[in-house]
């Protein structure tokens, strides 16, 4: 049903119309590895944004904080390899300068452009190189590709999506981007995730939309129970589809709130899969828990217990260590009612052991990649979290 809805496309972030982006090698990272990104709308856009929860955000979260309070944005800048935490007052006048510096460069009002950072915490920014950087960017329509993976610090590979799809009688474009490979847990990650469209939609609406879907994707993944500083998730829109703008109250809005879901969930379970250290990608999910509340919490006991991470990591198929992080989870349990699958394999019924064979359920989670089921019989909620097996020593 999804493939006759979307059309995939691979230009992600730029796919929309109007977004350009460009990269350089700035000379933060070594070796001439491109470490300095931007991305613009040709208009201002619609804009919204969710953090990190941590009490020690970096100075480019919370500028971004501050201007998108005006849901409006147009222009970002990214570097990489260098966090521009703990950095004191400097730091923050840093982080207003690399916004000066694009507004320069293309000509824009200063306060509609955002930055984010990811690195190294605690070294202020090479600003002579940064100014120097960003005079080296032109934007394209090819450029979001690059973007991608300029942002990267350990991660192995970019994560990227573009989608299209008709809604209102025009053709919509939604794309994604994401980075992030270690401290991931909870509430996003040490990840930056970018998303456009060239869809209309109104800005009250959006804030709400979007802390939506990130609490379905970014918020359910685990690699290693640490929390970053930098978390970051912004979308732009900028209406040039020309469709009515979306609200709740949009006889369509169902199509474009699905396409955001689903990028969103395609970047939040690439991420899991390139965890640092990792061996295996971990997909949890919850049926029938008594609300939403409880199968978040559940999936994500699952998905963060460290115990259960290690008999992962050995091929052990110990059920009771899923059981243990359930319980001790807070969601609502009766211990005479749920199921656990491993794969297709029935380890548990009705709270006691199912009739198995343990090589079968060995095999299960031998792989790459491991599903684990849990009906709870309580209620109609589901969740689904993400989580990294990490190698032994890494947990």
């Amino acid at each position: 049903m999804l493939e006759e809805v979307f059309h995939e496309l691979d230009c992600c972030i730029t796919a929309p119309q109007g977004f350009t982006a460009g990269t350089a090698a700035c000379g933060i990272k070594a070796d001439h590895i491109q470490d300095l990104a931007i991305l613009a709308s040709d208009v201002p856009c619609v804009a919204a944004g969710t953090f990190t929860t941590s009490n020690a955000r970096a100075a480019p979260v919370l500028l971004c904080q501050e201007r998108l309070q005006s849901g409006k944005a147009q222009a970002l800048i990214v570097n990489s390899g260098n966090a521009n935490c703990a950095t004191g007052q400097q730091g923050m006048q840093n982080a207003y300068r690399m916004t000066e510096l694009v507004a320069t460069h293309l000509g824009l009002d200063n306060t509609l452009i955002l930055c984010s950072s990811t690195g190294i915490i605690g070294y202020q920014l090479p600003m002579e190189k940064l100014e120097v950087g960003v005079k080296q960017i032109t934007l394209s329509k090819e450029g979001g590709k690059d973007f991608s993976e300029a942002i990267m610090t350990t991660d192995t590979y970019p994560k990227r999506l573009g989608l299209e799809f008709e809604l209102d009688g025009r053709t919509i474009r939604l794309g994604g981007v994401a980075k992030g490979s270690r401290m991931i847990y909870p509430n996003m990650a040490t990840m930056l995730s970018y998303l456009t469209t060239d869809a209309a939609l109104e800005c009250n609406w959006l804030q709400s939309e979007l802390r939506a879907a990130v609490a379905d994707s970014f918020n359910m993944i685990s690699v290693d129970g640490d929390m970053s500083t930098n978390d970051t998730c912004i979308l732009f829109a900028n209406g040039l589809a020309g469709n009515v703008p979306l609200n709740a109250s949009h006889p369509e809005v169902g199509r474009f709130q699905t396409a955001l879901r689903y990028i969103t969930k395609f970047l939040a379970y690439e991420l899991a899969r390139d965890g640092e250290d990792a061996t295996k990608l971990m997909t949890v999910h919850i049926h029938s828990a008594y609300n939403k509340d409880d199968a978040v919490k559940a999936a994500r006991a699952v998905t963060h217990s460290s115990t259960w991470n290690h008999a992962l990591a050995d091929d052990d198929p110990n059920w009771g260590r899923v059981v243990a992080a359930l319980g001790a989870s807070g969601c609502t349990f009766q211990q005479d009612q749920f199921d656990i699958f491993f794969g297709e394999v029935q380890v548990v019924k009705q709270g006691i052991a199912a009739p198995y064979d343990q090589q079968e359920a060995q095999a299960a989670i031998a792989g790459h990649e491991v599903i684990i089921t849990i009906d709870l019989h309580l209620g109609h909620s589901q969740a689904t979290a993400y989580g990294s097996v990490l190698k032994a020593g890494c947990q």
